[in-house]
């Protein structure tokens, strides 16, 4: 028997486990029983015989941004002559374009801007809210709206309610990297720390509103400290009860990014990290599955692990393939660009054994399933060699 087996057995059966559980997870070579571990869980959770995706479009308002992210090849100092700022005209064209693909949601995010107003967010909501009236906005991480926060010098609270009020559906995880100041000091500057980005989610929760939480691992964090992440998100929905999904991925390394320099402090090049591997992928995922016992569902992250991983994923603690994905600039700029039509993420998850469906930002279906979205026997999917 696995040494790991007892802690399996445990999370299988619904108990909790602790930092040290997580630790011993991680370290563990054994990724087949990690992965049947959580997805006995994820069978527990979700019995369903459907696995569920959505359609949206990451919209990036701006690129200009006040912070320095060693691991970000997206964003533009102020003043450099890459800087853009979206006119009301091109975003209105890109969500109509969203709509007109079936999508119900944007995600939109973008740099922390220097000087725009709390009132020009506004009235980019309140416009967006006027003309397409069923479309979520899925907006504004919450280093953005500490940002918010700290250029208008009013509460958070304020700040949050006066965006619900104009808008905003949600907010996506966006910022989360490692949820740890070591990290966070180490490879960001002029970016909210650890409690203030759980403290911009508890407070949306506390007025009502749903947000995902996210990871990027695979850099210079320890194991322990991606065990740390879970339990910092796992406490605070424990408090709340807000967030509805967690999405895990690993750091891409960005191809060039002369506009921040790239070395660090301590003389490591971001740029020159290796890559985690699928292997680590899937079983960080795993282990995020069994130790979030109280995040109700786990997404694949095929846009930076591509096809094959993104639906073995489903073996491996995940519910739901995440988006289609319309239009995504912030991981492509790192030169990760893998794409998929909504017919390949529904055969994804047919080949997986499931029935596809299309959900919102809180998990309800938007379809009904028809009888060509009948399961493939799972045995069909062909698993990748892992790396």
């Amino acid at each position: 028997m696995s040494d790991i087996q007892p802690i399996l057995d445990k999370a299988i059966a619904g108990e909790r486990l602790n930092p040290e559980d997580g630790v011993a997870l991680l370290r563990s070579h054994d990724l087949i029983a990690i992965g049947e571990a959580a997805n006995a869980v994820t069978k527990r959770l979700h019995p369903e015989p459907y696995r569920t995706y959505n359609i949206d479009r990451n919209v990036n308002y701006t690129n200009a941004c006040a912070a320095i992210c060693d691991f970000c090849a997206f964003y533009r100092p102020v003043g450099h002559d890459e800087v853009y700022v979206l006119s009301k005209e091109a975003l209105h064209q890109k969500v109509r374009e969203t709509v007109e693909l079936g999508g119900d949601q944007i995600l939109m995010q973008g740099g922390l801007h220097p000087t725009l107003p709390l009132e020009w967010y506004e009235e980019m909501l309140a416009g967006l809210k006027e003309e397409f009236p069923q479309v979520n906005v899925h907006g504004f991480s919450p280093p953005e709206l500490f940002h918010f926060h700290k250029i208008s010098k009013l509460p958070l609270k304020t700040v949050l309610e006066r965006l619900k009020v104009a808008g905003l559906g949600s907010i996506p995880g966006g910022g989360g990297e490692i949820l740890v100041d070591r990290v966070r000091k180490a490879i960001t500057r002029g970016k909210v720390l650890t409690d203030d980005w759980l403290n911009v989610m508890r407070v949306w929760h506390e007025i009502g509103g749903r947000s995902t939480a996210t990871m990027m691992f695979g850099h210079i964090e320890t194991l322990e400290e991606r065990v740390e992440h879970f339990e910092r998100v796992r406490q605070l929905q424990d408090e709340t009860g807000g967030f509805t999904a967690f999405i895990s991925w690993t750091h891409q390394p960005p191809d060039s990014a002369p506009w921040y320099g790239g070395d660090r402090k301590d003389g490591t090049d971001m740029s020159k990290l290796p890559p985690a591997g699928a292997f680590e992928y899937l079983k960080t995922q795993a282990v995020s599955r069994l130790y979030l016992d109280n995040v109700p569902n786990i997404q694949s992250s095929w846009v930076t692990q591509g096809e094959k991983i993104g639906q073995t994923a489903l073996f491996f603690g995940a519910n739901d393939m995440g988006s289609l994905m319309i239009e995504e600039n912030v991981v492509s700029q790192a030169g990760t660009v893998y794409h998929l039509t909504v017919d390949t993420i529904r055969r994804c998850i047919r080949e997986a054994g499931y029935i596809p469906r299309q959900r919102n930002v809180r998990y309800e279906y938007l379809d009904e399933p028809t009888d060509f979205d009948e399961p493939s026997t799972p045995s069909r999917v062909a698993l990748p060699v892992l790396s």
